[in-house]
């Protein structure tokens, strides 16, 4: 993987293309590969805007449509076609700019590419007092950037520690030992998190390039329909919408809906009689007739996953209007769970300003036992993978380690010894408290030794009552995406949504559904 450096401007005068340049030149003379990212053109020659690059022009247009997620998903894909095979991406920031959107997009880019800083800063030497002053306000604007990660500034040419205690280098040119501090910085840190725009960008990439099938019961409910229009929009997944047409295309019109003829409508009511009989074959040990198979395809997330068991469709999403319960109880008696799967769960993948999370289990079992924890914590962690996120799982409690005593506390611990000794491959540690588990200082305090603390990314929390609150708490006041849950264990794709879901969760949810699909 390629470490991404990226310089931004603290003043306005200075020439960010000439330190990126300058950055790549020394670096190649310590035989690094490194290459420029210019993600976003300000001024074009030509009026040609690179193929790696968005115009300043297109910016505004993304941003004034709400559109920011897809505009950062945007350069992550033409980030991942410049960074193969190099050791070092520097990226150049926008110029330094007045216009409050345009300095944001800095931070923006910065936080969603996890990259160390280089605060690029005005050479005239006369105005060293004020560049320290703003190199110190600037720092300010990246709250999400470590300090680890922020490597200092560029000033005539030299590159200095933040503080501005060492200069590694006095001439006008930068010197070969400036590298060989780089090098040794990215030596320390190889990790980077995994961002919302990388998640969010690899997730729809997979869901592509799975091309699969995926039918929505709420036919005739608005999010649904928008999301299923985005998703034809984007090629995520094709979509069949259960409902009456003439009912579906009039809500369509209604809300300026554009669905394309990628987008199956089925009405349920001629379809129900083909699945009488194959559903009494799989309910008839448990007493199923025609007659109550009848009454309960009347309910389309029934009749759809009656599609799903049949191979007519790859995956299912429900719940904008349904409950937990009404989505995934068709999934229990038809579909059923995987073998050796003892209980099926869920997980959310949360998208935090600087990294995604996996949250589980929000939605489905009320209080588990120490033994279902444990399974929880493995599929979590399994799920986590999937997805491309490195998982570090924590056992969340109100205690951390042995500070507290109680049943509840107890059982964590005891999960915890059943998962590492079921999957002793798993990083996992508990019990954990929630700051414990996410912010390196708490940790130091409180686990010194954890090898989860302070950098978990898979959080199992101990029963439904904490999960849900907890998600529902940073979802809405921090104002976050929360994709899901996506359902554990079953033999085909399942999803729920909250009825609360924005259309964004939808799509996203659509997508987990499609790559879950893939065999």
């Amino acid at each position: 993987m390629a470490h991404r450096l990226m310089v931004v401007p603290v003043s306005d005068n200075v020439d960010l293309h000439d330190a990126a340049l300058n950055l790549i030149q020394e670096g190649s003379k310590k035989g690094l590969h490194m290459s420029h990212f210019q993600p976003v053109i300000f001024k074009q020659l030509d009026n040609q805007t690179p193929v790696t690059s968005v115009s300043i022009e297109q910016v505004e247009k993304f941003l004034i449509a709400g559109r920011k997620a897809e505009f950062l998903e945007k350069l992550v894909s033409f980030y991942e076609t410049i960074s193969v095979n190099q050791d070092v991406v520097v990226i150049e920031g926008l110029p330094y700019c007045k216009e409050p959107y345009l300095a944001n997009l800095n931070v923006d880019i910065a936080t969603a590419f996890d990259a160390y800083l280089i605060f690029i800063g005005d050479h005239k030497e006369e105005n060293q007092p004020k560049l320290t002053d703003q190199i110190k306000m600037t720092k300010l604007c990246y709250p999400h950037a470590p300090n680890t990660k922020i490597l200092g500034s560029y000033v005539n040419k030299t590159i200095k520690k933040l503080d501005g205690d060492t200069s590694f280098s006095a001439s006008s040119n930068l010197k070969a030992n400036v590298f060989d501090n780089l090098t040794e910085w990215m030596q320390m840190d190889k990790y980077y998190r995994l961002t919302p725009p990388f998640f969010r960008h690899h997730l729809i990439k997979k869901a592509r390039e799975a091309e699969k099938c995926i039918v929505l019961p709420e036919g005739n409910e608005v999010r649904t329909l928008q999301a299923a229009a985005i998703c034809a929009e984007r090629n995520i997944a094709k979509c069949i919408l259960l409902g009456e047409k003439d009912e579906i295309q009039e809500i369509a019109k209604d809300h300026s809906i554009n669905l394309s003829d990628s987008i199956r409508i089925m009405d349920p009511k001629p379809m129900i009689e083909q699945y009488i009989s194959p559903m009494v074959e799989l309910r008839k040990h448990k007493g199923m007739t025609s007659d109550i198979a009848r009454e309960q395809l009347q309910d389309n997330v029934v009749l759809g996953t009656m599609m799903l068991k049949l191979g007519e469709a790859d995956g299912l999403v429900s719940g904008a209007t349904h409950s937990t319960a009404n989505t995934i109880r068709p999934a229990f008696q038809l579909i059923k769970t995987l073998l050796d799967t003892k209980i099926v769960s869920s997980v959310f993948f949360v998208c935090m300003p600087q990294q995604v999370l996996v949250f589980g289990d929000c939605a489905v079992n009320p209080n588990p036992t120490s033994h279902e924890l444990a399974d929880i914590a493995i599929q979590s962690a399994d799920s986590a993978a999937a997805f491309g996120i490195s998982p570090r799982v924590a056992m969340i409690s109100y205690s951390t380690g042995y500070s507290g005593h109680g049943t509840e506390v107890d059982k964590v611990r005891e999960a915890l010894q059943i998962a590492k000794e079921k999957r002793s491959d798993l990083l996992i540690d508990g019990p954990l408290q929630y700051d414990a588990a996410l912010i390196p200082a708490v940790a130091k305090q409180k686990a010194s030794d954890s090898p989860v603390a302070g950098c978990a990314t898979v959080l199992i929390f101990p029963d439904l009552n904490t999960g849900n609150a907890v998600y529902k708490a940073v979802q809405r006041t921090a104002n976050i995406l929360c994709i899901g849950p996506m359902i554990q264990g079953l033999k085909q794709p399942v999803n729920d949504l909250s009825r609360g879901c924005l259309v964004e969760d939808i799509v996203f949810t659509i997508a987990l559904t499609a790559v879950q699909a893939i065999k």
